[in-house]
């Protein structure tokens, strides 16, 4: 099967394997339940199990769930190696082990290649998804660290162990990051 010049089987063959491989990494962290979705990263992971079987069982109509959930791996790579990890994160844990080579490394890069090289694309009228997407979740904790119900899970959101100022940079840097990261999958993708 053939979608404009991408290859439909690759696809199915690289949506199982991520659909596979995030039920494998899920299995490592679900001892915590419900306070997995305070990560970004658990978020990111399950809407990509869920787009991936979406993508299996409807094709083009998953493309826009797709989409999201390519760009927010990819966010979640992007936060994890160049924020995470230099502000003192142990790569080992985060990149090379456990749920972490999975969730941080093995499926954003093969749910990324899959979209990119071999599924069909969102147009660009939907590179806000991904966007707005981001912008509740960072509001949601923020509203949550300043109410002290949870505390991080990233050191940006930890409202009361920094100045205003600094949240509000964080939030335009991270919100400006997604806004690359959406245009250059869907030009990437075009």
């Amino acid at each position: 099967m053939v979608w404009r010049g991408v290859n439909a089987d690759m696809a199915m063959a690289l949506n199982v394997i991520v659909a596979l491989l995030e039920l494998w990494a899920f299995r490592k962290v679900w001892n915590r339940k419900w306070m997995n979705l305070v990560f970004y990263t658990q978020i990111s992971n399950i809407l990509t199990f869920v787009s991936s079987l979406a993508f299996l069982a409807l094709g083009r109509g998953a493309v826009m769930l797709r989409y999201t959930s390519v760009c927010m791996m990819v966010m979640t790579a992007l936060v994890t190696v160049f924020i995470l990890v230099p502000m003192g994160g142990d790569p080992k844990k985060l990149l090379w082990s456990g749920n972490g080579l999975y969730h941080h490394v093995i499926c954003p890069l093969i749910t990324t290649v899959s979209y990119v090289f071999f599924e069909p694309h969102a147009g660009f009228s939907f590179l806000w998804l991904p966007v707005g997407v981001t912008l509740l979740y960072g509001l949601v904790m923020l509203a949550l660290n300043g109410k002290e119900l949870v505390d991080g899970p990233y050191p940006f959101f930890r409202v009361r162990h920094q100045s205003p100022g600094a949240t509000v940079v964080w939030t335009i840097a991270l919100v400006g990051l997604m806004a690359a990261i959406s245009a250059l999958v869907g030009l990437a993708a075009g």
